[in-house]
């Protein structure tokens, strides 16, 4: 890392950011959970895999109804994770190491345990407590129907009514995603002070960033109106107004001596509209999912790239980078299919995969990814070569995707499952105590352990490890595409004679003039084989 004052300043610019899922990272206590315990263990690995920073999925307490995007209480740990003073141990410890902490903040909704969810159940229609939700009357004669024609993201209505004090069926409550999570309503102020609070809260105890979930979603059409085209503008996503809050976010954060920032999570398919949220004085990044549902292919994928990385340019704003992440199929299992883009509506789930083929356009994918200029999210167990565990049995599955839809959506457990540390069978040096983890690992885990990769040239873990070092001492230079290339490949050069070569066409090709072969994902001679990436110095 460069660690100039201006460096220091601007290290989310091309950072290297890990995902951690904490349950499913490494278990401290031995109970089967994942916990901060684990994590603070494992701080010496992601060091040396040569990150600069964590990202944390939701780790404060939480009933666990949507893997803990239904938060209780934004203020403090689950409990099953540690504590309050573990997590303020965690970061101190990551910032010795160089090593920053961004962590989950879930403003769109919170968990039908939060204080003042039950509070405004207690106080009844018409109260201020109801007014921080959307409580409204149901429509038909006696408010059997739902108020508006919306649907969850997780499939069913997105109203649920409720029983009133008195025993009575009474108002319905909104929620995009599962029945157990209420959507806050931002046109209250109580909404908005809660929130910058909790930024200062977590700021104050050294937090480098916030990735911020469905950030697109915080404000709602004036009067809740009808969808009434599923394919145009939707009332409850992109509303203009959310970027009132993100401005007044943005002065919380630069407020701070030291450079604190935003990264939101918008599915939007306008690249102009997702530009928006990326001026200077909104959020500093934002993850391009454009590039994450691409298919394997080169056209498609030098269509993304160009478009994104001209998407970022008006606003100044880096790109980011991600393949995989807690949400969405294992790049390892979609790469090896006949279809390799990825997308919610068909997940394609138990679709004929290459296992072999997959592995080896995940190395060639790591490669390009990690040459591209912005910041890159790596999901844990994406540097192990880990799949998509398919065949998980339905009485373990605890994603609410599973349940709403009736098992028609597989879910979203698959890429949660725990990571393999160690050893030859499960639980893989999850702990130490051999205590099953909260979902099953597949027994050929065993070939993908740390231990195993660790010290193998040829291993997923190790490419990773000399990419991300190569990577950091690489100058950020801008994209130029070089002309004159075969069919199937991509080629570009960044600044000071960095070039990267992916060949996406069925059969070898020859290499670009070149000094030095820097790093290949596969073997490479004077040729270039199939699905596979070559860093060059030219």
């Amino acid at each position: 890392m460069n660690h100039s004052t201006q460096g220091e300043q601007n290290w989310w610019r091309g950072a290297a950011i890990y995902q951690v899922y904490v349950r499913s990272f490494a278990d401290g206590d031995g109970d089967g959970t994942g916990d901060l315990a684990g994590v603070r263990a494992k701080l010496p690995y992601l060091a040396d895999l040569g990150i600069d920073a964590i990202w944390f999925n939701p780790w404060y307490p939480s009933p666990m109804d949507d893997g803990g995007y239904d938060v209780s209480d934004y203020r403090d740990i689950e409990p099953v994770f540690g504590t309050l003073t573990e997590a303020e141990k965690l970061i101190e410890e990551a910032h010795t190491l160089g090593i920053r902490i961004i962590i989950d903040i879930v403003p769109n909704h919170c968990s039908d345990e939060h204080p003042w969810f039950t509070a405004a159940l207690a106080a009844g229609p018409d109260s201020l407590e109801r007014e921080r939700f959307w409580f409204r009357r149901g429509r038909g004669e006696h408010g059997e129907l739902p108020p508006n024609n919306w649907r969850s993201r997780f499939g069913g209505p997105a109203w649920t009514r409720v029983t009133e004090p008195d025993g009575a069926p009474g108002e319905w409550f909104l929620h995009l995603y599962s029945s157990r999570q209420p959507d806050l309503n931002w046109t209250n102020p109580d909404v908005a002070d809660e929130f910058e609070d909790i930024l200062r809260f977590w700021f104050n105890r050294g937090v480098d960033g916030f990735r911020i979930d469905v950030a697109d979603g915080l404000v709602k059409a004036d009067g809740l109106p009808d969808v009434t085209d599923p394919d145009g503008p939707l009332p409850y996503s992109d509303v203009d107004g959310v970027h009132e809050i993100y401005r007044a976010w943005r002065r919380i954060a630069d407020g701070y001596p030291d450079r604190r920032i935003f990264v939101g999570e918008m599915w939007l398919p306008d690249p102009a509209r997702f530009a928006m949220y990326l001026r200077p004085d909104e959020l500093h990044s934002g993850f391009n999912f454009d590039f994450l549902s691409c298919p394997w292919d080169a056209r498609r994928l030098r269509e993304v790239i160009t478009a994104t990385l001209a998407t970022h340019a008006p606003v100044h704003a880096p790109a980011t980078w991600v393949l995989s992440n807690h949400d969405v199929t294992r790049h390892v299992t979609r790469y090896g299919r006949a279809d390799t883009s990825f997308s919610f509506a068909d997940r394609q789930h138990l679709a004929p995969t290459d296992r072999e083929l997959g592995i080896r356009r995940a190395r060639a994918a790591a490669l390009l990814t990690l040459a591209l200029p912005g910041g890159v999210y790596i999901y844990q167990g994406e540097e192990l070569g880990l799949a998509e565990v398919e065949d998980l049995p339905d009485e373990v599955r605890q994603d609410p995707v599973f349940t709403r839809t009736a098992g028609a959506d597989i879910g979203r457990d698959g890429c949660r499952v725990p990571i393999p540390w160690a050893g030859d069978a499960p639980p893989f040096g999850f702990n130490t105590t051999g205590t099953a983890p909260w979902l099953p690992q597949p027994a050929e885990w065993s070939a993908h352990t740390v231990e195993r990769q660790t010290g193998d040239p040829d291993s997923m873990l190790e490419l990773y490890r000399r990419a991300l070092r190569l990577r950091a001492g690489r100058p950020d230079g801008p994209i130029e595409w070089l002309a004159g290339q075969p069919s199937g490949v991509l080629a570009f050069t960044r600044g000071d004679g960095f070039a990267c070569v992916v060949n996406l066409s069925p059969g070898p090709v020859p290499l670009p003039a070149h000094r030095e072969v820097l790093l290949a994902s596969g073997p490479v001679t004077q040729t270039l084989p199939p699905d596979t990436t070559v860093w060059l110095r030219i």
